[in-house]
């Protein structure tokens, strides 16, 4: 997080791969790139956005080619700084074969939380970009999504990964998006309103989401101490469906970690209509 006291800036690093969905990567770039902490207020963007990939230049699987800021070995001197590590999902196959980046990224990314969880970061893989993470031996124990068509495979990686690392398999879910490690708000879970259950049916209330309670999260020690008895740390990590989910995904964060307001101004912009997914149990603030 990089920041002043009246305006917060969370830095979010999209990795980009050959043959990945432009919309994975378009999807939540264009979400993010309308959260303003004041609404009227241009100069309040709640994002500054970096891309990272092999090379300068990544073509997607429409044929759109991208321009990164940074290659991979600056990315891992500057991971630190960044609150946010999206991947794209399309092209997967390649990269599986390969145990190419971004996986060693998605390790990286996870172990620097469970090194230092006073810091609340967040791993968001779009559409097939689950299968990194599930590969990356990130979900185990949680709970996930991926693209309909991919839920085969995504099954036999998260079977082959929990045997290899004797670890908890993944319960997979289909969902809009799936996270897990929410951020959390001391005090008694009953009276919460951020606890969430799949078989929850009010809706809850967002009094208290939003920058302010994203800052003092980094920075309470209670806070801290209790991100850090969470798997992987504390790290939140999102999964989500088909690519236009990836969206649903970004205006979730929107709403979390800026405001209900900045989610709703910019899904008006956008003349999107956002679809929720599910928040598995705990507590979120």
């Amino acid at each position: 997080m990089a920041a002043t006291d009246s305006v917060p800036i969370i830095k979010v690093l999209f990795t980009l791969h050959p043959g990945m969905d432009a919309l994975d990567f378009v999807g939540p770039l264009e979400v993010l790139s309308h959260a303003k902490h004041n609404i009227n207020d241009d100069s309040t963007k709640a994002f500054s956005t970096t891309f990272v990939s092999l090379s300068e230049h990544t073509v997607s699987a429409q044929g759109a080619s991208f321009r990164a800021h940074m290659d991979f070995k600056e990315a891992y001197t500057r991971l630190s700084e960044f609150d946010i590590l999206v991947i794209p999902g399309g092209g997967v196959d390649p990269v599986l074969k390969a145990k190419s980046e971004p996986l060693g990224l998605i390790r990286a990314f996870s172990d620097m939380q469970k090194k230092d969880p006073k810091k609340e970061r967040t791993l968001v893989s779009v559409c097939t970009g689950s299968l990194f993470l599930a590969q990356a031996g990130i979900l185990s124990g949680l709970s996930a999504t991926t693209h309909p068509d991919a839920y085969a495979k995504f099954e036999k990686i998260c079977s082959e990964i929990s045997q290899r690392d004797l670890a908890e398999r993944c319960d997979v879910v289909e969902e809009r998006y799936v996270v897990n490690n929410l951020r959390f708000d001391l005090g008694d879970p009953e009276e919460n309103p951020y606890v969430r259950r799949k078989s929850d049916a009010r809706r809850p209330s967002m009094g208290r989401k939003g920058s302010n309670a994203w800052k003092e999260s980094n920075a309470r020690r209670e806070s801290n101490a209790r991100r850090a008895a969470l798997r992987l740390g504390g790290l939140r990590v999102i999964t989500t469906g088909g690519c236009t989910c990836g969206m649903d995904a970004a205006f979730y964060l929107v709403s979390i970690m800026v405001s209900e307001e900045a989610a709703a101004e910019a899904a008006r912009v956008m003349q999107y209509d956002w679809k929720k997914g599910v928040v598995v149990d705990g507590i979120d603030i």
